[in-house]
């Protein structure tokens, strides 16, 4: 198949990165919603220490948040219909303020996975509707904000865990207070700087979400996401505890990670579509993971190797979470915002889930174990990608039309611009 291969970088207009200031408000909420991802691995060991919990204990943290929050986005189109997005949005910032305020004044192994469960509502209802949000108020197109969105995404990965690290080496509840305090000023400047959105002609059904799943492109993108992040949060949620390191190192360890998440999500996955098309790009990708994610697997108790595949999947993780959201964005037949919450439920349960499967594997069987599940899951989730070839094709095409347009329409634009934009030859 042949991709789109803009030969040149679109006018500057369409750069994604000039946005009216309520855009960038959001995507600063984003960036410390997604700290909250890595913002407990360096302090995994120390909980499990500290509290007497064993490492698939300390794993729910992940589980809670991620399986609640991948529920809870059933309900985010339904919420946001009625009440607004803006509305919604500032409501899972507050969410998100008190439950990581409580998680850190808790002192029981139940009680933060209990209250990482409450943040994982609140997280729901503001990564959904900010995703629409941005979408909706973006300068520069579809294309445009969907990378502005997965920057704040590799952002929010690589600074969660360097937050972590140096709160967590004063005090395990240290990160948790540090998000609830940086959530609140997210919440302040969305209160100030975003407009109220006008609320959708027709109002979102609670069973909408899962409706959008039986079109066939969007469940198979979902399903492959699943698989995808099993692989992912295994190693997020479980690579912590036989790197035996302090919560310092562990932090330097997942910034450099997700570093090149932030990198690879904003320039290396535009890069690969333009030149390998979508469907290639995710193959290799996917392909490459699983090797990174085997290697894990086989020198899982040797921490050179450990830590240096751990922080280059960061590449991978980067180029798969832009071209599969832009794909799966692209081949919905329904609203975004609910493809958006059909897409989080079933790839958030598999996050969610892979975590506490790796801590029960690791002590029915050894500590490689739950590598070799995920290096097998990316497998599984290449041959589920297989299927969707078609739609994967239709993605390429309304990608490239939709860009060819934005050019088009910039007034800064030069013929020779708007046709490298539409992936003529340059």
């Amino acid at each position: 198949m042949t991709g789109s291969s803009p030969g040149r970088t679109p006018s500057p207009a369409a750069s994604p990165f000039q946005q009216p200031k309520a855009v960038f408000a959001v995507a600063f909420a984003c960036v410390v919603s997604f700290m909250g991802i890595g913002l407990v691995d360096p302090i995994l060991p120390a909980i499990s220490e500290d509290l007497h919990a064993s490492p698939s204990q300390v794993t729910l943290l992940f589980t809670s948040y991620l399986v609640v929050t991948a529920v809870a986005m059933l309900i985010t189109g339904w919420v946001s219909s009625r009440i607004g997005a803006k509305r919604t949005l500032l409501a899972g910032l507050a969410v998100i303020v008190v439950f990581s305020a409580l998680a850190g004044a808790t002192s029981s192994i139940g009680g933060i996975v209990g209250f990482r469960a409450g943040w994982g509502i609140g997280n729901a209802l503001f990564i959904a509707t900010s995703l629409a949000v941005i979408v909706a108020s973006a300068s520069g197109g579809f294309v445009g904000a969907i990378i502005l969105y997965e920057t704040a995404l590799g952002l929010g990965i690589a600074m969660g865990p360097l937050l972590g690290g140096v709160l967590g080496e004063v005090s395990w509840r240290g990160p948790f207070f540090g998000v609830a305090v940086l959530m609140a000023v997210a919440m302040l400047a969305t209160a100030v700087l975003v407009e109220p959105l006008p609320l959708p002609e027709r109002r979102t059904g609670l069973a909408d979400p899962l409706r959008a799943l039986r079109h066939r492109g969007l469940l198979t993108m979902s399903l492959t996401a699943l698989c995808y992040n099993w692989a992912f949060f295994t190693v997020l949620g479980y690579a912590p505890f036989p790197m035996e390191l302090g919560a310092i190192q562990l932090g330097a360890v997942f910034t450099a990670w997700g570093l090149l998440v932030a990198v690879f999500a904003v320039f290396g996955a535009p890069w690969l579509q333009r030149r390998l098309g979508i469907a290639r790009t995710l193959y290799a990708n996917l392909a490459l993971f699983a090797v990174v994610v085997l290697v894990i697997a086989v020198w899982t108790t040797t921490k050179p190797v450990l830590i240096g595949a751990v922080i280059v999947a960061g590449i991978f993780i980067g180029v798969n979470n832009t071209v599969t959201t832009q794909a799966v964005m692209t081949v919905s037949p329904v609203e975004r915002p609910v493809a958006s919450a059909a897409y989080g439920f079933v790839r958030f349960i598999g996050g969610g889930l892979a975590p506490f499967a790796a801590g029960k594997l690791v002590e029915a069987f050894n500590v490689h174990v739950p590598f070799y599940i995920g290096a097998g899951a990316l497998v599984l989730g290449i041959v589920i990608l297989s299927t969707a070839h078609r739609y994967l094709n239709e993605a390429e095409r309304a990608q490239a039309e939709q860009t060819e347009h934005v050019a088009a329409s910039s007034p800064s634009a030069t013929p020779s611009e708007a046709s490298a934009a539409s992936g003529a030859p340059a």
